[in-house]
């Protein structure tokens, strides 16, 4: 998966379409990720405790990969992901600018 914690990304199809945010977690078996503030569900909880009140509560969902793209953060537009080798190191970089990701 060439996406990864902390990437700031821009959603490209679904309800949520045209928004970005950055991911919070990735869940490389399912092939999905968590974007903060992007597919928000809310979720109804029982009380805990006698006298204490049930509320509801909004939860941030998976999304699949292949409905987001990577941000380039040197020239600020949705880019697909390559690769580049220096040495040793792997390195991401965009496909647009030839930039480090």
């Amino acid at each position: 998966m060439k996406i990864k914690r902390n990437d700031t990304v821009k959603i490209i199809s679904g309800k949520d379409r045209g928004k970005t945010g950055k991911v919070t977690h990735v869940l490389r078996r399912e092939n999905k990720i968590v974007v903060e503030g992007v597919n928000i569900r809310k979720k109804h909880t029982r009380p805990k405790r006698q006298g204490q009140k049930g509320q509801i509560v909004q939860m941030p969902m998976p999304i699949d990969v292949s409905n987001v793209m990577v941000i380039c953060p040197s020239c600020n537009k949705s880019v697909r992901i390559g690769f580049r080798y220096e040495g040793e190191k792997k390195i991401r970089i965009c496909k647009k600018c030839k930039g480090e990701i």
